[in-house]
């Protein structure tokens, strides 16, 4: 079961706009991360060569200061609220709900849940 530190570091971190330290400092080795209903990633190397990929394609991702929480046991899920400006011009706000499970301090498997019609 994370602490609530725990989380709100995580927290911290990507609306600082830290995504990539995140991942390094509170994601386990072997996490899993899933967007909606596609193929989860694997491994730690895995999520953060995905997110410097998605981080290239974009000019600038601000994540809502604010976001909420709820923590129960070994789950939490986080309210985030995050406007990206695309390097083609493109402007999103993607609102969603991340649903985190922990092993201990570190997130072993996150999905992410929004409606991917906010990204086209």
């Amino acid at each position: 079961m994370p602490s609530i530190a725990s989380l709100e570091k995580l927290i911290s971190l990507v609306e600082g706009g830290n995504s990539l330290e995140a991942l390094r400092q509170c994601y386990a080795q072997d996490a899993c991360m899933q967007e909606n209903n596609l193929p989860p990633r694997a491994g730690l190397s895995a999520l953060l060569a995905f997110e410097e990929k998605a981080l290239a394609a974009v000019q600038s991702v601000h994540v809502q200061p604010g976001s909420r929480f709820f923590i129960s046991g070994d789950q939490s899920i986080i309210h985030w609220v995050i406007d990206i400006s695309y390097r083609d011009g493109r402007q999103v706000r993607l609102d969603e709900l991340a649903q985190q499970t922990w092993q201990g301090e570190k997130i072993v498997f996150e999905r992410f849940y929004y409606d991917p019609a906010a990204l086209t």
